[in-house]
């Protein structure tokens, strides 16, 4: 029986809702988390129609804006004019490419922005539409940006709203207003429109039996990727620490621990032999252990943040520490991984424990005043709502999360494909990464919602108010040598985000800015085409420039990273090679088990 129900039953005029509480056993406890339920289970119930979204934020936004516009004459004035000049501009350009069909557009798009490349597009009557298109976006960017008096994250919300409304009625996502499209229509007698037919049938029948997508079954976890030689040492209900083997007759003195984030499976930096991290530090002489994250259902709804510290990063030490006794560890994180691995040694500094070597951070933010387009998710409505969502199941599921990320980039996710997919009639085939990024996890309740608050909205971390063990975790107290990489496209952690560790550590800080985006530039190969990075060392005691400033005097280099992090690492090991360690130890409890990569990476 519902509470709604229970109470009508105690009291049916709903006179005393007090009275009818306490004639059930309510105590004011147990009222009090009866509200808070009944709450939470509304938001959860609404949850579903609108894609995880609150609904109040997005209204605040509006509201924000439509008033502060209602309120600015000067600025409905100049968007007229604006209209005005696009209008005349759009005319001109037509009336010219009447004439001369190879005049050039009067609007490009923007940067990344392919929908419109093709040689098709530039014949009438489809360039005058991607023009009207280009325009049209242009005109609402005007609208929805630089409204004086309207906050910044609503400006930002609204602006991004605006992108996904306009983004829907691109002409590159109809069939008949596609180019592209009606010449393969014409090439294939319409068989496109069939395969297409057959790949959304398809794609909605996997969706709905929750089965991966397409082409995933290529690539399979022990065999076609996450195959570098190891063992799995140790186990708790959070973490299989795998042990890798060696694959040189001497290995640098102190180990690497790799902390991945828990969002995604750990293999991405185990992926096919030719790309994958962890085989080439191996390669290198590299002893290397590395987390694989528990996949959290229901049952881990209170797992914390401090939980996955404890029992992730600290647990890994400990059992390092013992197959590896009396050396330093070089600690290496990625994305959350990074963070959680930061306030670790943050918290390890404060306790005076010096096992680590050096600290590596990819992709990994520990300022989140500017978290890039992904802050347009969060806020104080987003996360309560948010929170409702996690309290009926337990936990963050990954299509609420694949949900987000895909918005961020709908042109390259969501309507790309669905014009490939569907109206070409075609498949993209899938490489390693895209099938790594299909096998998802879940977030416990607990340790997202912690996380949120306290480091995307409280920004704990960077102001020295993360308290771990009643103590402030403080980053200006490590003093190992810091190496950061951002990647230039990131949007998850912006590398001008990333670059802030420089403000926030007394410590030599080698930092990398390389090609491509938040997975892709990490997952850099030597001879991988078209890769490049900049890399620059601070000395503790040398001034801090900003990112622009950086950006400006740092040379750029052609390659992939990997290599110079390998020799960084290798500068802050023991000069002498040793014999690689025994895998695991017996004589302490960690017994080498199952073969890498152990069985937590198949929890689904």
């Amino acid at each position: 029986m519902s509470i709604s129900s229970m109470i009508r039953a105690a009291d049916p005029t709903h006179a005393n809702m007090d009275t009818a509480l306490d004639a059930l056993g309510f105590d004011d406890g147990s009222q009090a988390a009866g509200f808070e339920a009944l709450t939470r289970m509304n938001e959860a119930l609404i949850a579903p129609l609108t894609g995880g979204l609150s609904p109040a934020a997005l209204s605040l936004a509006v509201y924000d804006w439509a008033v502060h516009l209602a309120m600015a004459p000067g600025k409905r004035l100049e968007l007229a004019q604006k209209a005005v000049r696009k209008s005349n501009r759009l005319a001109a350009h037509m009336a010219a490419a009447a004439v001369d069909p190879q005049t050039p557009p009067c609007i490009e798009p923007l940067p990344g922005d392919d929908r419109f490349k093709g040689e098709e597009w530039q014949h009438f009557p489809y360039n005058v539409l991607a023009q009207c298109f280009l325009l049209n976006q242009q005109w609402w960017h005007n609208v929805t940006n630089d409204v004086p008096g309207v906050a910044p994250h609503h400006e930002d919300v609204i602006s991004f709203a605006t992108r996904q409304i306009l983004d829907m009625f691109s002409p590159s996502n109809y069939p008949l207003t596609n180019p592209v499209v009606l010449k393969r229509a014409v090439e294939t007698g319409g068989m496109n429109f069939l395969e297409g037919f057959r790949n959304f049938i398809e794609d909605t029948n996997r969706q709905l039996t929750q089965q991966p997508v397409a082409g995933t079954e290529a690539f399979q976890p022990g065999k076609t990727v996450a195959a570098t030689p190891g063992r799995v040492v140790y186990r708790n209900r959070l973490i299989e620490l795998i042990q890798y083997a060696p694959a040189t007759e001497t290995v640098h003195a102190e180990p690497i621990l790799i902390v991945p984030a828990w969002i995604m499976k750990y293999y991405i930096l185990d992926l096919s032999p030719e790309n994958s991290l962890i085989r080439y530090l191996v390669a290198q002489g590299h002893t290397v252990f590395c987390i694989s994250w528990h996949n959290p259902t229901a049952a881990d709804r209170d797992l914390s943040l401090d939980d996955y510290r404890r029992l992730g990063v600290m647990a890994a030490l400990d059992a390092i520490n013992a197959i590896v006794p009396e050396r330093k560890v070089h600690a290496t994180g990625y994305c959350l991984g990074g963070t959680l691995l930061s306030i670790a040694a943050a918290a390890m500094a404060r306790a005076k424990d010096d096992r680590l070597a050096s600290v590596t951070l990819f992709a990994a933010q520990t300022d989140f005043s500017e978290p890039g387009e992904l802050a347009l998710f969060i806020d104080h409505s987003q996360l309560h709502f948010l929170e409702s969502v996690m309290w009926n199941r337990g936990f963050l599921s990954a299509d609420q999360m694949a949900g987000a990320f895909q918005l961020l980039r709908s042109n390259d996710l969501v309507w790309s494909r669905i014009v490939h997919d569907y109206l070409m009639g075609e498949r993209t085939p899938l490489n390693d990464l895209m099938a790594w990024n299909a096998d998802t996890t879940r977030m416990p309740f607990r340790m997202h919602a912690e996380y949120l608050q306290r480091l995307y909205l409280d920004n704990e971390l960077a102001s020295g108010r993360f308290m771990v063990d009643e103590r402030p975790a403080a980053l200006q107290n490590i003093r190992v040598p810091v190496f950061a990489v951002g990647t230039e496209r990131d949007h998850v952690a912006p590398w001008k985000s990333v670059y802030k560790i420089h403000y926030l550590t007394d410590t030599d800080v080698t930092f990398v800015l390389t090609s491509g985006g938040h997975n892709a530039g990490i997952v850099s190969e030597p001879g991988h085409p078209h890769r490049h990075f900049r890399m620059t060392t601070k000395r503790a005691v040398d001034p801090c420039v900003s990112a622009e400033e950086w950006m400006a005097e740092c040379p750029t280099r052609d390659g992939s990273w990997w290599p110079a992090w390998s020799a960084w690492l290798a500068s802050h090991s023991s000069p002498d090679k040793v014999d690689p360690p025994p895998m695991g130890s017996s004589e302490n409890g960690y017994v080498a088990k199952e073969a890498a990569p152990g069985t937590y990476v198949h929890q689904r």
